[in-house]
């Protein structure tokens, strides 16, 4: 397997495990709680809001696994990660276990990304 199939598949999974695994089948119940924290969201629509994010995950690692506009998809992740990350830490810190650890991690994924973006489809 081409190594660049291989980026394209890791980054891929990481978008449909959190979309599928931890958001529309809710197996990761802090995320909604701290979607909850999000003032225009709160408990009333916090899993809709996650239910729909969850789905736009799976389409984005679906995305990412066709290779097709690549540079594009590599900004668009970088585009998501960096508003969720900047809503999560301003609106729930506090339920976030480690945000330093979830910054990290996204920094990683978004290499990622950007390294198969920058081998094309």
């Amino acid at each position: 397997m081409p190594p660049i199939l291989l980026i394209r598949g890791a980054v891929a999974l990481v978008w449909l495990y959190e979309g599928l695994w931890c958001k529309v089948l809710g197996r990761m119940p802090h995320q909604e709680a701290v979607v909850e924290s999000v003032p225009l969201l709160g408990p009333r629509y916090a899993r809709a809001f996650l239910l729909l994010l969850g789905w736009a995950e799976c389409a984005l690692g679906l995305w990412i696994l066709s290779g097709r506009l690549a540079w594009w998809a590599a900004l668009t992740q970088t585009v998501a990660l960096a508003l969720m990350n900047a809503v999560g830490l301003a609106f729930a810190r506090d339920r976030i276990h480690d945000p330093g650890g979830m910054l990290c991690k996204n920094f990683a994924l978004l290499v990622l990304a950007w390294v198969a973006a920058a081998h094309g489809g």
